[in-house]
């Protein structure tokens, strides 16, 4: 660990230039060392640059949210070098065009790992490590869950597994120090009003700090 603060690490896996980048923003604002996974590691670069001045440590770390193996690898670098962490965002899915049948099998495979196993491996992999046990787990979800699209299968069905799987696991944790929500985002984030990524990302910061009584599985926005 190298960096001394009375807050812990918030892992973020799925950074890239719209909410991803301004969940970073946020978090390292409100003075949390920051963890942006994604796979782009020029952009990451780019992104701890101008998060330098924000935050008390933004560092990039280059994983695949389809690999296990690669992610669990980069969520420990993320912790050994920033710190226990305190809470988990995963923010990714595959936005590609596709339908119920047809298409490439290794397209559906790829899709599904990205959108669906990908948050359960993050969370397997930061549960643990949450500093004093407790902490936040959050996850970006989809309108599609709600209302599925023949245009965008693969994400309807992998949002829809994702809601899901949050549901369970929030149960799952229960009586716990743990909180696991889906922010389903029902509409395009489009830079304005409450759309506007930054004001979705106050949200995330929001839940995090929220009190035990008012947790759910889930917040639609």
């Amino acid at each position: 660990m190298t960096n001394e603060t009375t807050l812990g690490t918030a892992i973020i896996v799925g950074v890239g230039p719209g909410l991803g980048l301004e969940l970073a923003r946020a978090f390292a604002a409100a003075g949390h060392p920051v963890a942006m996974l994604a796979r782009d590691k020029a952009r990451l670069d780019g992104f701890a640059a101008e998060l330098a001045s924000i935050g008390p440590d933004v560092r990039g770390y280059v994983t695949d949210a389809a690999d296990p193996v690669n992610l669990r690898s980069a969520i420990g670098a993320a912790i050994a070098e920033l710190g226990a962490p305190d809470l988990l965002v995963y923010n990714v899915g595959v936005l590609s065009p596709d339908s119920p049948t047809g298409g490439d099998d290794q397209d559906w495979a790829r899709n599904t790992a990205i959108n669906l196993l990908g948050a359960r491996v993050a969370a397997d992999a930061v549960l643990p490590a949450l500093r004093d046990g407790r902490g936040s787990l959050l996850f970006t979800g989809g309108g599609y869950a709600l209302r599925p699209s023949k245009k965008f299968a693969s994400l309807s069905v992998g949002k829809a597994g994702l809601r899901a799987y949050v549901q369970m696991l929030h149960d799952q944790l229960t009586g716990t120090a743990v909180h696991a929500t889906s922010v389903t985002i029902t509409a395009g984030i489009d830079g304005t009003g409450r759309f506007d990524p930054a004001v979705i990302a106050r949200s995330y910061l929001e839940l995090h700090a929220q009190p035990e009584a008012e947790w759910q599985h889930e917040l639609v926005y």
